[in-house]
């Protein structure tokens, strides 16, 4: 059973490589269980090599797609309000079902929705009138 932490389907579509602490993993079969996904790999021969998955973070290559928000790809920016002034790096994101969270380093928090421009090592954001506790 695996729980997909994406919204890129494609990630299980067959022939998909996955990647895991035992190896690679190619994807043979998958069908949709209950929010999860049942998914067949070509190395996994029987429920015993299932078993010894079962825990495993299962990473992918990168999609190459400049209109996509990558986590790896925001951690490490510095974060300017569309002002000017420079509110610091991000630490994290965080997930958070209205709009993830990029956690900087001071411990503030912006939903991701108040991005408006990615330019190199920076983070364009519009927040409203007090979300970084001024008044």
């Amino acid at each position: 059973m695996v729980t997909l932490w994406t919204n890129r389907k494609e990630r299980l579509e067959t022939g998909a490589v996955l990647f895991c602490d035992h190896g690679p993993l190619t994807v043979a079969g998958v069908r949709g269980f209950q929010q999860r996904w049942l998914v067949r790999f070509g190395e996994v021969g029987d429920r015993n090599a299932a078993e010894l998955l079962r825990g495993q973070v299962l990473r992918a290559e990168p999609i190459a797609d400049p209109d996509e928000l990558w986590v790896h790809e925001l951690i490490g920016k510095t974060v300017y309000e569309v002002t000017g002034v420079e509110r610091g790096r991000v630490a994290a994101v965080e997930p958070n079902p209205a709009s993830d969270l990029l956690v900087l380093e001071s411990g503030a928090l912006v939903p991701i929705t108040f991005l408006e421009e990615r330019r190199d090592d920076r983070l364009i954001v519009d927040v409203p009138d007090g979300l970084f506790g001024e008044a």
